[in-house]
């Protein structure tokens, strides 16, 4: 399986939050899925944190960069394709951020490892 994280996906994942469920935890870990973070988590993160409303051990670009390696996580670029499928989604939700990692989703034929009850009814795939 393909996973594409939810940015709290992924900040659990590597804090070992206990928000993180049991069957994502397992499928984060099965040794025969991929897992992705999008360029827009990483993104979203930078923004959050600069604006005081995430705090980080390190900075943005090195916390990222060093948490995706140290767990495994490949990153997804955002690609153009991507980028204008967008405007195809339905306005159920209004986080750009989310909304990018719906269609990053979709267009690369990912699953979403998300809590997140308005990304799981976009037409994509998602488990939690």
């Amino acid at each position: 399986m393909k996973l594409l994280l939810d940015t709290c996906a992924f900040l659990w994942i590597v804090a070992d939050a206990p928000d993180l469920s049991r069957r994502a935890r397992e499928l984060f870990q099965a040794a025969d899925n991929e897992v992705y973070l999008s360029a827009a988590s990483a993104w979203e993160i930078a923004v959050k944190h600069g604006l005081g409303r995430l705090r980080l051990p390190d900075s943005p670009d090195r916390f990222v960069r060093e948490m995706r390696d140290a767990h495994g996580i490949a990153a997804l670029p955002i690609d153009e394709e991507s980028a204008l499928h967008v405007s195809r989604l339905p306005a159920l939700h209004r986080d750009p951020f989310d909304r990018m990692i719906v269609s990053q989703a979709i267009v690369h034929g990912l699953t979403i490892l998300t809590p997140d009850g308005l990304i799981t009814q976009y037409p994509g795939r998602t488990t939690w």
